[in-house]
């Protein structure tokens, strides 16, 4: 494979931002938003630092690997609880540093979830879906769409893995930076995500244990209300962007609790791009991305057996399946972006319409393969997405 292919595309947005001239310093920092969910539930969320005991960081060496995790669910009495900020000061410092953001420009956003609220419990159980960030982001950067799925019954849980990430804050105020390149071999990529794979599937081990009534938070920080006994692991989902997609699939390979998975533009790595999978799958992709310019794609495609679908976003770039259709709008005139700079990042099409686009595809994919109710959006073409291309 030649690597320039399918590189996730950092390197082409870092060359944008470079070419961009920040404004001078405005009397008062932009206060930046989140969308809004548009589920019936009241969300709650919860951090957890998570050590994972006798298994050594694979990227630093003399560190047992550890990672921060949070929890997306639906709430009682939210509003008796505070909404949390996107991220915590120490990482969202460093992720206005990593995106070239002039500091204190503007105001990190809040979101839609609410600091330990009680968890409803729905009949039945709360089905799980795993979230993995892409390499060089963090588990924060695809909070629009998990938001989303918490408010429409689910608990979402996103994982950062620690020195792949950009920036990973601990309780203890420590920030783990990216220690990886940027610029790293098909080895070294496939290596990567068979650590992420790792993190995963110690995530759903964590998860097993929280429904049986451990509380495995390294400080012992109290759970929510509701929690023991609340989910059901027998419907359990992953999605992830980028390396976080190449991810997703990865771990469905090596684990069968993974029931259904997306991958929103990630290129493949390790044994998954030959062996398929035989589970429902599906590939979300930007418009220039298809079976056949990414190589990894369509060797998949042909060795998977179980129920898949391929759908390419008119209008978008690779970072469109991420909040930097959020944020970069916001802040792009203290950064200096012009409209075509800002379209080189995150594509022509509506910000706003490109959230709901794929929040509308990746929650009916976990609506019929975890719920099985089918809302036939995934059938073919929709005439109420016609930017969404179907690809048979």
């Amino acid at each position: 494979m030649e690597l320039r292919r399918f590189l996730p595309l950092a390197a082409g947005v870092a060359a944008v931002l470079a070419t961009a001239v920040p404004a001078t310093a405005s009397t008062a920092p932009i206060q930046l938003t989140m969308p809004a969910p548009t589920g019936p539930d009241a969300i709650g969320t919860v951090s957890l630092h998570l050590v994972q005991a006798g298994r050594p960081d694979p990227w630093v060496p003399g560190q047992t690997r550890e990672l921060m995790v949070s929890l997306w669910y639906p709430a009682r009495h939210a509003d008796r609880y505070p909404t949390v900020p996107y991220m915590t000061p120490g990482a969202w410092s460093s992720f206005e540093h990593n995106r070239g953001i002039p500091a204190d420009s503007v105001v990190v956003p809040q979101t839609a979830g609410h600091d330990g609220a009680p968890v409803d419990r729905h009949p039945g159980g709360l089905p799980v879906i795993l979230y993995s960030p892409p390499s060089t982001g963090d588990r924060a950067v695809n909070t629009a769409l998990v938001q989303e799925l918490a408010s429409r019954g689910y608990l979402v849980a996103t994982v950062d893995h620690t020195y792949s990430d950009d920036e990973v804050e601990f309780p203890d105020g420590r920030v783990a930076q990216r220690v990886l390149p940027n610029d790293q071999t098909l080895q070294q990529l496939t290596d990567e995500v068979a650590e992420r794979d790792k993190d995963t599937r110690f995530l759903l081990d964590e998860l097993t244990a929280i429904d049986h009534g451990a509380n495995p938070d390294a400080e012992r920080h109290p759970l929510p209300q509701g929690l023991c006994g609340a989910l059901d692991l027998n419907r359990v989902g992953m999605f992830g962007h980028s390396l976080g997609g190449a991810t997703t699939f990865a771990t469905m390979l090596d684990d069968p609790r993974i029931k259904a998975g997306v991958d929103m533009d990630g290129t493949l790595f390790g044994p998954v791009v030959t062996a398929g999978l035989n589970r429902p799958a599906m590939l979300l992709a930007h418009q220039d991305k298809t079976r056949d310019t990414d190589p990894s794609w369509g060797p998949f495609w042909n060795a998977s057996t179980g129920w898949k679908r391929d759908f390419q976003l008119q209008g978008s770039r690779h970072l469109s399946y991420s909040d930097a259709e959020v944020i970069f709008p916001q802040t792009a005139s203290v950064m200096g972006l012009t409209p075509v700079q800002l379209a080189a990042i995150i594509g022509t099409i509506d910000p706003a319409r490109a959230i709901k686009v794929q929040s509308s595809y990746v929650d009916a994919f976990f609506e019929l393969h975890l719920r099985h109710h089918d809302e036939h959006l995934l059938d073919g073409p929709s005439p109420r997405f016609p930017e969404m291309l179907f690809q048979p």
